[in-house]
């Protein structure tokens, strides 16, 4: 789907036909929508193709006086409820009179931008604005998203307390993954602001380099809570899997105790069962003093046992 949008008396409005100075976001576009913006503005082809790549990293490109931004964004992940959160890569575009926004998944720029603040902010003398509040966006929702993540291991924790099944450290694993996703984004977008202030691609002034050094510190602060989380997440389970393995330890040795005790009495039976001579095998009372040396055995056993602390 490809939406053009152009600043007409100070209100941003969508328009039929490309003009100079306007905005273009592209969202999952097919290959004829491709062909006809590539063909259109006379973009390399890959700049319209790479970003919708889930895989593709975030970086910097320059081509033809045309340059390309790729920023990986946090988007709530309704496709595997399992695993919370995913990242997924945006293409900013930036020619001589257009900005193009390129992503594959419908309306994630709007997800990150509404109307009212891209119509305010976006003017045809200062593009740069628009990918600021990009960035910013961006780490913001990392933010948001973290704690929601911090919030959802504090459940599983609390389950953990109650009982322990396999679900809960499942759940865990793919908590673990949408950090693991986080971290990297974070890290090769932390990687492109820097290059941004370094190779000066945007033509930043005093102002713009303070901006985006507020942002670089948002995505450091996300990218550091990530890893907080992360080596959190991973020593709860190591923990987790400790208690599991001791309860394990627990029931074996009483149940090993339960057996050893219950062997004694057996043992007294079937001694007084064989065809041999046995004291008081004549007796009237034999089976009265076969019975009592069986539990005098067994609770000699149980004491020794409970004294030891084996139950």
């Amino acid at each position: 789907m490809i939406e053009i949008f152009k600043k007409i008396n100070g209100q941003l409005q969508k328009i039929d036909q490309i003009q100079p100075n306007s905005w273009i976001n592209i969202s999952d576009p097919s290959v004829e929508e491709i062909d006809f913006i590539h063909s259109k503005l006379n973009l390399p082809r890959d700049f319209l193709t790479d970003p919708l790549d889930p895989d593709e990293p975030s970086r910097i490109e320059i081509e033809d006086n045309v340059k390309l931004i790729i920023i990986r964004i946090p988007l709530r992940n309704y496709d595997n409820e399992d695993i919370p959160f995913v990242t997924i890569p945006i293409g900013i575009i930036l020619t001589q009179s257009s900005i193009i926004t390129v992503c594959r998944h419908t309306d994630a720029v709007w997800d990150l931008l509404s109307h009212k603040i891209v119509s305010r902010d976006f003017t045809e003398q200062n593009r740069k604005i628009l990918i600021f509040r990009i960035f910013h966006k961006t780490t913001t929702l990392y933010l948001r998203f973290l704690k929601e993540i911090n919030h959802k291991i504090q459940l599983v924790e609390d389950l953990f307390h109650e009982t322990m099944h396999n679900k809960e450290i499942i759940k865990l694993l793919n908590i673990e993954k949408s950090l693991v996703y986080f971290s990297t984004s974070l890290k090769s977008n932390e990687l492109t602001i820097e290059k941004i202030l370094r190779i000066n691609i945007l033509t930043l002034d005093e102002d713009d380099r303070d901006t985006i050094e507020d942002i670089l510190i948002d995505n450091r602060q996300a990218l550091e809570m990530s890893n907080i989380y992360s080596s959190i997440l991973k020593d709860m389970m190591d923990a987790f899997a400790s208690v599991i393995s001791n309860d394990l330890n627990i029931v074996m040795k009483t149940l090993t105790s339960i057996t050893i005790i219950l062997m004694i009495p057996t043992l007294v039976s079937s001694l007084y069962g064989m065809n041999v001579k046995l004291p008081l095998q004549n007796s009237p009372h034999a089976f009265e003093f076969t019975l009592f040396l069986s539990f005098l055995l067994t609770a000699i056993g149980i004491f020794i046992f409970a004294k030891r602390k084996l139950f």
